[in-house]
């Protein structure tokens, strides 16, 4: 009887090593897809906000040619920002911002340009220096 018992005890041992093991097993495979899940939000997320900076971006481009100074001025601030945020961007902002001021900015004389001449100008030279 006593050998009965002992087989009996094996086998329930054995069958929670099994049960534990496949606990343990679908809970790898749980975190796997949280981890799956969690990564493809991450991408989205990046995703809207590059999509975000891409509008913000050909807004500003709009706006450099406004009429109202405070509204160029905007765009100059927003090109700025985005130059910093997003390091790839810096490039071609800076040449934005370069082929504005060749194509646009009249000859000043001696008077001191317009503020948001004066602005793209100092974009243009941090710029350089964080380069």
């Amino acid at each position: 009887m006593d050998f009965f018992l002992q087989i009996s005890e094996f086998i329930r041992n054995l069958g929670l090593v099994i049960a534990a093991a496949m606990g343990i097993y679908l809970a790898w495979r749980r975190v796997g897809a949280a981890t799956q899940q969690a990564d493809a939000s991450l991408q989205q997320a990046e995703l809207a906000r590059r999509d975000h900076v891409a509008e913000l971006f050909n807004r500003a481009v709009g706006q450099l040619t406004h009429e109202k100074l405070e509204i160029r001025l905007g765009a100059v601030y927003t090109l700025r920002q985005i130059a910093r945020d997003f390091p790839d961007l810096s490039d071609p902002t800076s040449e934005l911002l370069s082929a504005y001021l060749r194509e646009s900015v009249a000859d000043y004389g001696d008077r001191e340009p317009p503020v948001d001449v004066r602005e793209i100008m100092k974009t243009l030279k941090d710029q350089l220096v964080l380069r």
